[in-house]
């Protein structure tokens, strides 16, 4: 990948002493804070080719406004009434699918790199990471106009990388809770104290700039991207890893972000492989 700055993230050269030191400071950063930003991980000669790219797909993005729950999930009437599911969001923000990013963009060269998804995995302390199953939701890029905000939510996926292609000129800050539930835990009173601003205590907030590679663990922490401001939209390209293989978005979540599902969504939902139980 010619446009990885691959003197501070040699990616083709892991074991290397250059290649563990990023590794384990990530590592690090990832236990402590439950998120690691690498800066400049796309080289600055490469991000106007970032920005354009990513401009030229924003007008394909699937755009709806909507009342939604921090689980994407329809209200159900038998969920107690302090329970987390029952607070609604409007939810603004925009998806682009994979089957709509061109295979030879910089963002799809470098969610399927075999060495990319090597170092993703070293820093995640895991042995291998596979590429979601889903042919919508694996790679995306998020699009939030100015006015909107991408509310509070959880990640179908475990392991969530990031990479700002468009940065907004004001507001669209990205914030999370890190480990705020588990695979065992939904700790339903903690994620309605974030929602109702009762505790702000678990968030943390991270700005980011173009070219940034950003790790958290999407599925157990909370998250959101704050209100955009000015008269440029916000772009994000989001590459979705699991450690199992296999694995799809829900039938409902896929139409809420796309718009349209696919037979292998509706095939995949009779055996679907999750990696909990949690509600999503």
């Amino acid at each position: 990948m010619n446009d990885v700055d691959t003197a501070r993230y040699p990616l083709a050269d892991p074991g290397s002493d250059a290649w563990e030191r990023v590794v384990s400071r990530t590592r690090a950063e990832l236990r402590d804070h439950g998120c690691s930003v690498l800066p400049e991980f796309i080289r600055p000669s490469s991000w106007e080719t970032l920005r354009r790219e990513g401009a030229e797909l924003a007008p394909r993005a699937y755009y709806d406004v909507e009342e939604t729950n921090v689980y994407n999930t329809h209200v159900d009437d038998d969920l107690p009434a302090d329970h987390p599911g029952r607070i609604i969001m409007q939810r603004g923000n925009a998806f682009v699918p994979r089957d709509r990013i061109p295979t030879g963009s910089v963002i799809h060269r470098l969610y399927r790199d075999p060495s990319f998804v090597r170092f993703v995995a070293a820093c995640f302390e895991l042995p291998a990471l596979h590429e979601l199953a889903d042919p919508l939701s694996g790679l995306v890029l998020n699009v939030v106009r100015p006015g909107m905000d991408h509310p509070w939510h959880f990640d179908i996926n475990e392991f969530t990388v990031s990479l700002l292609t468009q940065a907004s000129e004001e507001g669209g800050v990205f914030e999370y809770c890190p480990n705020i539930r588990s695979a065992d835990a939904e700790n339903f009173d903690a994620v309605r104290s974030v929602l109702t601003g009762a505790d702000r205590s678990p968030v943390r907030a991270q700005t980011l700039r173009p070219g940034d590679l950003q790790l958290f663990r999407g599925r157990y922490a909370l998250h959101r991207v704050s209100a955009v401001h000015g008269a440029t939209d916000r772009h994000t390209a989001i590459f979705a890893y699991s450690e199992r293989p296999g694995v799809m978005g829900s039938v409902t979540r896929t139409r809420q972000l796309f718009g349209r599902v696919l037979p292998t969504h509706r095939d995949a939902e009779r055996d679907a492989v999750r990696v909990d139980q949690l509600l999503d």
